[in-house]
């Protein structure tokens, strides 16, 4: 996925958060038939054969394993600012242009009621339940109900807002369950399935097949997501992806949509990532991540040929954090982390997802582009602290802190094509994120303050109360953005 630039043109990642069920139809489409006219003896003889494709038994896969998906309600209290009602003076200020955006208000909050749906699905006969974390946020009352129509309050194990998953359990016994796959032996263009409960309607199937793995979100570089072609909506978040053989690959989470609705692209948790978490959660009750401390950039085509590299792959080096597991490795600025473990490291996000997913103390090999030839590194990766994971990804940005932001300066060229000096957010997470800030931006001003380097942020920060007040450019219009960080 190309990196967002000052001008970016981004993904408008809807979370599939549950809402109000709308009356909204939805319709199941397995695949379509083109009509052609039959073609000869001698043509056929003439043409190469490609085989044939037979679609999957959907309607098997449906009966079997559809009882093991469930139908997940929420209720609780979320804290709101006063000025969250449509107030957000990004979002006026910049014409509403950038869907998804997240509005801020004055040190006013009130709480609530939150209602929403979701899908989840059932991996023990116990009542063990696999669910997204953003389904049960904030929840004080979880309810499950099964296909048979049964209803059970459900107690939240624990989940991790960083990749999405959430484990959940109810008090039953012999209930149905999936099977769980292998993702690896997942190719694009298989045929897969997702039920779930769109809008409130419940056990949904609809079917497409696998667009892309491993893919990199701009607001979400911790999960190699599986991108498919198959329609999910509101409701959908949590249910399980089913390959043609029955077998859960992945959790639907995430879509992309200009609209709220589905727009033909959806991404589903590989489901041995979500494997990953759950065994933490049943054995610790909470899930750690790995940290390196380093701050990555992607490398384009001038990079590449600045560095002499064959092709524009890897994770530019930018920044490494004094006493870090990358500084005892022996990481420096402008190293390009090409490879770890023999997986291929092509975009920074890549490098992100390795480390994230990895265990604290686990010691990893990287190859590592330096001075024009290979060298090898090892490194025993840190923790990532709780701190950190508020702010978000501990290995993309050097001035997180409390404000949820990775920066970089700006190159040569983008000085010149903004016309000005600053930051740019790599990523915003946390209390920036709630106040609309957004990858692209550029940070102009701290407080008053020039921001010319992370340093000085990170200074300003220290100095700072509950509020700071970012000076923020995008695209042509700068504006300032206050910012809670108390």
């Amino acid at each position: 996925m190309k990196t967002s630039t000052l001008h970016p043109t981004r993904l408008a990642l809807a979370l599939l958060a549950a809402g109000a069920i709308g009356g909204a139809g939805i319709s199941a489409a397995v695949g379509s038939a083109h009509a052609q006219s039959a073609p000869s003896v001698a043509q056929q003889q003439a043409q190469p054969s490609v085989g044939t494709v037979t679609p999957p038994n959907f309607a098997q896969i449906t009966r079997e394993f559809g009882p093991a998906v469930v139908n997940i309600s929420v209720s609780g209290l979320r804290k709101v600012s006063a000025a969250d009602d449509d107030d957000n003076p990004l979002a006026q200020f910049f014409g509403g242009q950038f869907p998804g955006m997240v509005p801020f208000g004055p040190n006013v909050t009130r709480e609530v009621p939150v209602r929403g749906e979701g899908s989840g699905f059932i991996i023990s006969p116990d009542g063990v339940i696999l669910t997204n974390a953003h389904v049960v946020k904030d929840a004080k009352e979880v309810v499950v109900k099964l296909t048979d129509r049964r209803e059970y309050h459900a107690k939240v194990l624990g989940s991790d807002p960083q990749t999405d998953v959430a484990v959940i359990k109810i008090d039953a016994k012999n209930l149905p369950i999936v099977k769980i796959g292998d993702v690896g032996a997942l190719s694009v263009g298989d045929w897969v399935l997702a039920i779930g409960s769109p809008y409130g309607l419940e056990n949904t199937a609809t079917a497409g097949i696998v667009s892309a793995k491993g893919r990199s979100l701009p607001d979400d570089t911790s999960v190699p997501f599986i991108q498919t072609d198959v329609a999910v909506n509101p409701g959908n978040s949590g249910g399980p992806l089913f390959n043609d053989r029955g077998q859960v690959v992945g959790i639907n989470s995430q879509i992309y949509t200009r609209t709220g609705g589905f727009q033909g692209l959806s991404f589903a948790i590989p489901i041995d990532v979500a494997y990953k978490i759950k065994d933490q959660i049943l054995a610790h009750g909470k899930v750690e991540h790995a940290r390196l401390g380093v701050m990555a950039q992607e490398v384009n085509q001038d990079l590449a040929d600045s560095f002499k590299l064959d092709t524009p792959t890897g994770a530019l080096i930018a920044n490494v954090e004094k006493g870090s597991a990358a500084d005892k490795a022996g990481l420096k600025p402008g190293d390009i982390i090409r490879d770890i473990d023999g997986r291929a490291i092509i975009s920074s996000g890549d490098l992100a997802s390795v480390i994230n997913l990895a265990a604290p103390g686990q010691k990893i090999k990287l190859d590592v582009w330096r001075d024009g030839k290979h060298e090898t590194l090892t490194a025993t990766l840190g923790t990532l602290s709780k701190s950190d994971a508020v702010a978000g990804n501990g290995d993309q940005g050097a001035a997180h802190g409390k404000l949820g932001l990775a920066l970089r300066p700006l190159t040569p060229d983008e000085r010149a094509q903004a016309d000005t000096d600053g930051l740019l957010v790599q990523q915003a997470s946390g209390a920036a994120a709630k106040a609309g800030i957004q990858q692209g931006d550029v940070i102009l001003s701290i407080n008053g303050v020039p921001a010319h380097s992370v340093q000085q942020v990170r200074d300003a920060l220290k100095k700072a109360g509950k509020t700071v007040a970012l000076l923020v450019q995008r695209g042509d219009d700068k504006i300032f953005v206050p910012v809670q960080i108390g």
